[in-house]
């Protein structure tokens, strides 16, 4: 079986295609991004035991009948991200995230391959004090474009598996945390650790400081993803995937550990995306996984790397 990543170069895919060879040894592993953040450094020192080869593709318009083969597992990363920047060009994240997955939705059912979709837990957007995957329609709230288009996503590969015969998976994702070779900023924690090793402050809603949200450390994305390729887990269900779910002043906590002076402004202006609920993971530990993330190591080794802005040495923020 041949591994095929879409959005393989990004903030999960880059680290995802260093472990693989590890974790499923021998699996011939195809890497797909367009290139368009430029994260060629995601390709440098991969190990040599992989079994790499890349195309600079594009979902949108790429011929996929003819990059994908027969028995391929596609593990779908490829997606705009930005939550709070999907609101400035809504069209383009639904044409990517939804549209983008359907061309490559239909191509693995026409190829017999199997797909493996991230989807989002910010698909919730609910007040309620737990949600898991057998939540209501009218728990599903999405408050960004960016959610939208992830739900619309995965309506759209129930679909397909009824009358398509196509095996999937999905996954939703807690907001991501920890390092990576292709690491961005502009998720909560990722974010508040780059402000605070520049020495700027974390602006917060006032009344958000200790509002729930799921969260998931990389490391155990990554296992996540070894674990339903390993174990064939294509059944067609939805997967909550979270290491736990804190609260910002939680989150503070642990920055100020390794960063004391950091600072909180809290502010009375309403900041997107901060309704207040837990997610249950449970579904995914009865399948087998152990989650083994930690908050207070992933915003280490975030700020370790960063730790000569953190300590000043290469100035400060003008």
């Amino acid at each position: 079986m041949r591994i095929v990543v879409t959005g393989a170069l990004g903030h999960i895919g880059s680290s995802l295609i260093r472990e693989l060879p590890s974790l499923l040894p021998g699996r011939p592993i195809m890497l797909v991004d367009n290139m368009l953040t430029q994260r060629y450094c995601s390709l440098f020192d991969l190990p040599k035991q992989g079994d790499y080869t890349f195309q600079e593709a594009d979902i949108l318009t790429a011929d996929l009948d003819k990059l994908l083969q027969p028995g391929d597992a596609v593990v779908h990363l490829a997606a705009i991200t930005d939550a709070a920047n999907s609101f400035q060009n809504p069209g383009k994240v639904e044409e990517v995230n939804a549209d983008g997955t359907e061309r490559v939705a239909r191509a693995c059912a026409a190829k017999g391959c199997k797909l493996l979709f991230l989807s989002s837990t910010s698909v919730y957007g609910t007040q309620a004090e737990e949600v898991d995957e057998e939540c209501g329609p009218d728990e599903l709230k999405p408050q960004s474009p960016y959610a939208e288009s992830k739900l619309k996503g995965e309506a759209m590969l129930t679909g397909l598996g009824r009358t398509a015969g196509l095996r999937y998976v999905i996954f939703r994702f807690g907001t991501i945390f920890g390092v990576s070779p292709g690491m961005r900023f502009h998720t909560a924690i990722n974010k508040f650790v780059w402000q605070a090793c520049l020495g700027s402050p974390i602006t917060v809603w006032r009344t958000a400081i200790d509002q729930q949200r799921p969260y998931l450390d990389l490391s155990d994305a990554v296992r996540a993803i070894g674990f339903a390729l390993s174990k064939d887990l294509f059944d067609g269900k939805i997967y909550n995937v979270l290491t736990l779910n804190t609260t910002v002043r939680s989150i503070a906590d642990a920055i100020k550990r390794f960063v004391p002076d950091l600072q909180v402004k809290l502010v009375d202006e309403r900041i997107m995306n901060q309704l207040s609920y837990r997610v249950a993971n449970e579904r995914f530990r009865k399948a087998g996984f152990e989650f083994q993330g930690n908050l207070e190591t992933g915003i280490r080794e975030s700020v370790e790397r960063l730790s000569a802005l953190a300590a000043g040495r290469l100035g400060k923020k003008t």
